[in-house]
């Protein structure tokens, strides 16, 4: 069940999804944060943010919008606070970061790249880019390239840099290899598409800030039609699957899509085990359709004349 992140071996592909598992104390009462590949934490920021004003959730048939406005309290305070108890207890950490600027990203990995116990960076791509009149970096090519080249000049050469992507663009691809060409050693995705819901009783937008990001079961469609379109076009860059995955079998269509690892998010909320159970249903249905490892299930999709083994004892 191993995997790799460019050069970083994971003893598995379960990771959680950035903001969903908190910094790993909430989840550590539930499940042992050190038996999933990584966890990934929320999106750190330089300074300290309040967030969004409420209401900032609001639960949509088969998934969640959620405003909730990079809420932390700043990079200094994970740095002293909150990566020291990950790493007291051996989990491997994949640091979200978000900035305003490429300047406040590079700072980030400036602070972030020598501290103990972090595996990987996550470049959230979906922050708005407040010298470029709001506009989301993750929405250009060559913002998105310029941000990540930015934190791979930034970070230590041996530390994995890892873009993370929105499916609200006219095409995906063009900005997975702008970041590929920018340094980003492994591609993550999907970030939460843009949604709004309508409160008919109050007659009111049900988030206070009108829109938010969707996830849960609603959008894994969307991210599987990602990591096929990417894993085709950059087929040797690692992806991290993610969007809607609540099961084993949902981890497998990432897979087979071309995901050589696959988070676990909005199910945290109500199933705090889940990645570990998710962990588990996949191991169980790779054994059962006769692979060896995780790695021959990888992108298997993409290849038109596969059957299965127990598809050719059936012919």
């Amino acid at each position: 069940m191993r995997t790799y992140l460019a050069h970083v071996e994971l003893p598995n592909p379960i990771l959680t999804a950035s903001g969903c598992a908190g910094t790993g104390r909430e989840l550590a009462p539930f499940a042992d944060v050190t038996r999933l590949g990584a966890l990934t934490t929320r999106t750190i920021t330089m300074a300290a943010r309040a967030g969004r004003p409420t209401p900032r959730m609001a639960e949509t048939p088969s998934g969640l919008l959620n405003a909730v406005g990079l809420q932390g309290p700043g990079v200094d305070v994970f740095l002293a606070r909150e990566l020291p108890w990950l790493a007291e207890r051996g989990a491997r950490t994949v640091v979200s970061i978000g900035g305003g600027s490429v300047a406040e990203f590079s700072a980030l990995a400036r602070k972030l790249t020598d501290a103990p116990g972090v595996t990987a960076l996550e470049v959230n791509l979906s922050c708005p880019n407040v010298e470029d009149r709001g506009r989301v970096f993750g929405r250009d090519p060559s913002a998105a390239g310029e941000v990540v080249s930015a934190v791979r000049t930034a970070a230590r050469y041996d530390l994995p840099v890892i873009a993370k992507l929105t499916p609200d663009v006219a095409d995906v691809v063009a900005i997975a290899k702008a970041c590929v060409d920018g340094g980003a050693e492994a591609l993550s995705m999907i970030n939460n598409p843009v949604g709004m819901a309508i409160d008919v009783d109050r007659m009111r937008p049900a988030l206070a800030a009108g829109t938010g990001g969707l996830s849960g079961p609603a959008i894994r469609p969307l991210a599987v039609k990602c990591v096929w379109q990417v894993h085709a076009a950059l087929p040797g860059t690692p992806v991290i699957g993610m969007g809607g995955v609540t099961s084993g079998r949902d981890a497998l269509e990432l897979v087979l899509a071309g995901a050589c690892a696959v988070a676990v998010g909005t199910v945290l909320f109500h199933d705090p085990y889940a990645g570990h159970r998710v962990l588990r249903e996949l191991e169980e249905l790779l054994q059962e359709r006769g692979f060896d490892r995780l790695a021959d299930a990888v992108g298997l999709a993409h290849r038109p004349s596969h059957r299965t083994d127990r598809e050719e004892s059936s012919l």
